[in-house]
């Protein structure tokens, strides 16, 4: 089906899903481009609906993914360019939207292996951060990504477009802290926490075992009471006039550093 009119109810249907009260509504996100929608077929995500617009897809090559996504059973609407660039999220849209349900995110359905890595969101909001941390999550082999508090936005366009989809292939999930510690606890689980003001310098620490690395807010830093429950304080050395780094660089130095720790940075 070919809809050429930005009225056509499945287009403002499609413009209520740029909101969070739509997606959570309606139990929709988007992933707009085509390496991002390849990802998370990849990783199986079953989009219900596609929209792509032919004279915008750089690259023919690229429209058998027309019919890949159409034999999982998802409709499939041609946009004219115009109406495509209206729902567009992207300023250079290249012609693949598609709807796919929300990832479920409760702390229950999280299975992780013996001696988990696993990364903490505590407060982190700005969707580059987040995206950002979830495609280091993905290339380093995380086995969860878990925010807590609750309530951060997965389904957010832009933490799509900045974890490149990976958002799809890295499990997700989101509990308050006294939830998320207990379940840590029960699972002999420890946790470490960025703190600059730490004493201990990050490669210092052991984190060969179950560790739960934690990284805070970008304005506000740590909250006292992840401090407070923490079983080890991690401090990156600064040599600049800075105190701090960009949470996503903070998060991807400890992640890697537990794996060197590990052995699995060792050369083949």
């Amino acid at each position: 089906m070919q809809i050429t009119s930005a009225r056509n109810p499945r287009v403002l249907a499609l413009a209520e899903l740029r909101s969070r009260r739509g997606r959570d509504r309606a139990g929709l996100m988007l992933v707009e481009g085509y390496d991002e929608l390849r990802t998370a077929l990849q990783s199986g995500a079953r989009p219900t609906a596609l929209y792509y617009s032919p004279s915008l897809v750089r690259d023919a090559s690229q429209l058998s993914m027309v019919e890949r996504i159409r034999e999982l059973g998802a409709e499939v609407f041609e946009l004219s360019p115009r109406v495509f660039e209206k729902v567009a999220y992207r300023q250079s849209a290249d012609g693949w939207l598609a709807e796919v349900p929300a990832n479920a995110t409760g702390l229950e359905r999280l299975q992780p292996p013996e001696r988990p890595l696993l990364l903490v969101s505590a407060g982190v909001e700005k969707p580059g951060n987040l995206g950002a941390m979830l495609r280091t999550a993905e290339a380093a082999g995380v086995d969860a990504v878990i925010a807590s508090p609750p309530g951060t936005d997965w389904g957010n366009p832009n933490v799509v477009r900045a974890s490149r989809g990976s958002l799809f292939a890295v499990p997700v999930a989101e509990a308050e802290q006294a939830e998320l510690v207990r379940w840590l606890r029960e699972r002999e689980v420890s946790i470490a926490v960025a703190d600059p003001e730490s004493g201990m310098a990050y490669t210092s620490a052991d984190l060969r075992g179950g560790v739960a690395i934690v990284v805070g807010a970008e304005s506000e830093g740590l909250q006292a009471s992840w401090k407070d429950v923490a079983d080890v304080s991690l401090r990156v050395p600064m040599f600049g006039w800075m105190n701090s780094l960009n949470v996503s660089t903070s998060a991807a130095l400890l992640i890697y550093e537990a794996l060197r720790q590990r052995g699995r940075l060792a050369s083949d």
